[in-house]
C-alpha cells in the first residue's frame, strides 16, 4: 500500500508515434498506427508535446542517446511525474527494420529540458540493410528445424543484442517440439545463416534445470492444499444481461473465495470479471493452445465454481482467476497501474494447458496465463499457487515496461544472464508482494516463493538469504560470474538487496516465519519498510530500466528512483545504496562496459 511519505502517483499512458532522423540529421514525424491497448487518440495527444520534446532531444544529444541517421523511435510509454519530470521509452527501427536491443528512455525536466537517458544499445546501429544473403524461406526453414515446429513468416531486424549489428531474420515458430509452451522466436543470422538466438516464448516458473534435478531426486510434491468449506447460493439479482455478478469459488490452495463474474442470463454465468476489465480464465483442454479465443468459457448455472478437488475441472479456475485478479489489484492499488499493460484491458488466463505439463507460464504470444495441471508424477496438482501468478504476470509488466532479456539460452531452454536474472528477481519480489496485499489467511504472506508446492526444503525461492535454495543453487551475493548464470539462480542479488531494502538485515519474524538475512561485508542495513522499497523497485524498472539492464545499472536505477521520491539526500536514497553493497553491487566494482 502507498504511504503518506511518497509523493502522488504518476501519470502513465501507453502511446505510439515515430520519428525518423534523416541523412541531413533532422527530425520529421511520420504518422503511425495506435498500439495494441494504446489509450484513446484523444488523451494521447495531449502527451504529444511531450513526445516531441523527447524525441528532439534524442537527436540533439546523439552522442548520449546512440541515435544515428536512419533511426526510427517509437514511443511506447509516457510518463509524467507529479513534479513535472517527464520520461518517454522509445524502441528504434533502423532504415525501416526493427532494431532487437535498440530501446532507450529519454529524460526530462518539467520545462521538458534533456536530463538523460538510459539506453540499451551502447554504440550507434551501422548495418547494411540490403546485405541478407539468405532468403526469408531459407530463414523460415532453418528455424523450423531449429525449434522443431512450423515456422511463421521472417521478418528482416537488425540484432544488436550481443554489442555488434547484423542483419537478421526474426521467425515465430509454433507447434515447437522443444518448447513445454509450443512456441519460440528464433533470429537468424541474413549473411552467415548462424542462429543469433532460439528462445520459448513463454516464461516459466519453473525452469528446465529444476524440473530435471526434482525427478532425477524422485521427489514427489505434496501441495499444501486448503479445506474446502461449504459456500452459500448466489442469488441472482439482475434483470438485464448481461450483469456483473458476485459468486463464490473454490479453489485449491486458498480454500473458499469471492469471485465476480457475469450473468448472461437469469441462471448462466461465466468465469468473466467485468470489473476488472473482463478479465476471464477459460479451459484449454489440454491442448497446448498458442491463442486465448481457441479455449472454452467456464459456466455455471448458480455462480458457485469449484469443489476444491483438482478432479473438476472448474476448481483449477478459481485459482487462476482469483491469483490474476489479486495481482491486479495490487498493481492498481499500489502503483495505480490499470492493467498488466496499463491500458486497462483485464488479463487472461488458461488452465488445463496441455497433456501432463508440470509447470505454469506467461505467454506473451498469447497475452495470457498457461497452467499446465502437473506432470502426473513429480507435480501431482495444477500449478495455480497466488504467488505463482502473482510473478508470472510480473512478466508481463516487465515485457511491458523494461523487457528484460536472458543473454543467453542453453540447449536445453535455461536461460543465462544479468538481465534475464534481474526480470526473475522483479517476478519473485512483486509475487510476494501480491501475497502481502491480498493477505488471505490461507496463503499468509511472506518473502518465500513456492512455499505451496510441496517441496522437501519448503519453498522454491526466498528473499532473505537466496542461497537456502539448494534446489536452484541460488546465490546471495554478486560476482564476476553473475553475467553468466542461470536467470533463476542468479536472480537472488537483486532479490537479496529488496529484502536488505525493505526489512534490513539480521533476524526478523514475519507472519510465523523466521528469516535470517546475511550481507557481504559485514554490514548492518536498517530497512525502510515494504511499501517504501516496492514503490522505488517499481519506479525503477518503470523509468530507469532497458532491455540489458544489469545488476549494476539496477543499483543506478533504484538510486534514481529513491532520489525522485525522496531525494539525494534521504535516509531511503542511502539505504538504497547500503542495500545494494550488501549483496557485493557497488559503483567501485561495476564492469568495464561490455559493448
Amino acid at each position: 500500500m502507498r504511504t503518506p511519505h511518497i509523493r502522488s502517483l504518476a501519470i502513465a499512458l501507453a502511446v505510439t508515434t515515430a520519428v525518423t532522423i534523416t541523412a541531413g540529421g533532422g527530425a520529421t514525424a511520420l504518422a503511425a498506427p495506435a498500439a495494441p491497448g494504446a489509450t484513446a487518440p484523444v488523451a494521447s495527444a495531449g502527451f504529444q508535446p511531450v513526445i516531441d520534446a523527447a524525441r528532439t532531444a534524442a537527436v540533439t544529444h546523439a552522442s548520449a542517446t546512440g541515435v544515428g541517421k536512419g533511426d526510427t523511435l517509437q514511443a511506447t510509454d509516457v510518463m509524467v511525474d507529479p513534479d513535472g519530470k517527464q520520461h518517454v521509452r522509445f524502441v528504434r527501427s533502423h532504415q525501416g527494420l526493427p532494431v532487437l536491443g535498440g530501446d532507450l528512455v529519454v529524460h526530462l525536466d518539467k520545462r521538458s529540458a534533456y536530463t538523460g537517458v538510459t539506453r540499451a544499445l551502447r554504440q550507434q546501429v551501422k548495418v547494411a540493410t540490403t546485405s541478407a544473403k539468405l532468403t526469408a524461406g531459407q530463414a523460415r526453414a532453418k528455424a523450423a528445424a531449429t525449434a522443431k515446429g512450423t515456422a511463421g513468416a521472417a521478418q528482416l531486424v537488425v540484432d544488436a543484442r550481443a554489442g555488434h549489428t547484423a542483419l537478421a531474420y526474426q521467425i515465430h515458430v509454433t507447434d515447437s517440439a522443444t518448447a513445454e509452451s509450443g512456441a519460440r522466436t528464433v533470429v537468424v543470422d541474413a549473411a552467415s545463416g548462424a542462429i543469433l538466438s532460439n528462445t520459448p516464448v513463454a516464461d516459466s516458473f519453473l525452469s528446465p534445470r529444476v524440473q530435471d534435478e526434482l525427478r532425477k531426486s524422485g521427489q514427489k510434491l505434496n501441495p499444501l492444499l486448503a479445506t474446502a468449506t461449504p459456500a452459500p447460493l448466489a442469488s441472482a439479482k439482475a434483470t438485464g444481461f448481461p450483469a456483473q455478478a458476485n459468486g463464490t469459488g473454490q479453489s485449491l490452495f486458498v480454500g473458499s473465495v469471492p469471485l465476480i463474474t457475469t450473468q448472461t442470463a437469469k441462471s448462466a454465468f461465466t468465469l468473466k470479471d467485468p470489473s476488472r476489465g473482463q478479465t476471464e480464465t477459460r479451459d484449454a483442454g489440454n491442448k497446448e493452445l498458442q491463442q486465448f479465443s481457441g479455449g472454452k468459457a467456464f459456466t455455471s448455472t448458480t455462480d458457485r465454481w469449484g469443489t476444491g478437488r483438482a478432479g473438476d475441472r472448474a476448481t483449477a479456475a478459481v485459482d487462476a482467476q482469483y491469483g490474476i485478479t489479486s495481482t491486479l489489484d495490487f498493481y492498481k492499488k499500489t502503483f495505480g497501474r490499470n492493467g498488466i499493460k496499463n491500458d486497462g484491458a483485464g488479463a487472461h488466463a488458461l488452465v488445463h494447458f496441455g497433456n501432463k505439463v508440470g509447470n505454469a507460464f506467461w505467454s506473451s504470444d498469447c497475452g495470457c496465463m498457461l497452467y499446465g495441471d502437473g506432470d502426473g508424477q513429480t507435480f501431482a496438482q495444477p500449478l495455480v499457487v497466488l504467488d505463482v501468478t502473482g510473478h508470472e504476470l510480473t512478466h508481463g509488466v516487465v515485457d511491458a515496461t523494461a523487457n528484460l532479456q536472458p543473454t543467453r539460452v542453453d540447449a536445453n531452454d535455461n536461460q543465462f544472464g544479468e538481465p534475464g536474472s534481474l526480470n526473475e528477481s522483479l517476478a519473485d519480489v512483486f509475487g510476494s508482494n501480491v501475497e502481502f496485499a491480498t493477505n488471505n489467511p490461507n496463503n499468509p504472506p511472506n518473502y518465500l516463493m513456492g512455499e505451496k508446492l510441496g517441496l522437501q526444503q519448503k519453498f522454491l525461492r526466498r528473499l532473505d538469504k537466496p542461497s537456502l535454495d539448494k534446489l536452484e543453487g541460488t546465490v546471495d551475493y554478486w560476482s564476476k560470474a553473475s553475467y553468466d548464470t542461470e536467470v533463476h539462480a542468479g536472480s537472488g542479488v537483486s532479490s537479496h538487496a529488496y529484502y536488505l531494502l525493505a526489512e534490513g538485515s539480521g533476524k526478523k519474524t514475519i507472519n510465523s516465519v523466521a528469516y535470517d538475512s546475511p550481507t557481504y561485508d559485514g554490514s548492518t542495513v536498517t530497512g525502510i519498510g515494504r511499501d517504501k522499497a516496492t514503490q522505488i523497485f517499481y519506479r525503477a524498472l518503470t523509468r530507469y530500466m532497458v532491455s540489458t539492464t544489469d545488476f549494476h545499472d539496477a543499483r543506478t536505477a533504484t538510486l534514481s528512483a529513491a532520489a525522485d521520491l525522496y531525494g539525494a539526500s534521504s535516509t531511503e536514497y542511502k539505504t538504497v545504496d547500503k542495500a545494494w553493497a550488501a549483496v557485493n553491487v557497488t559503483a567501485a566494482n561495476t564492469p568495464a562496459a561490455r559493448s
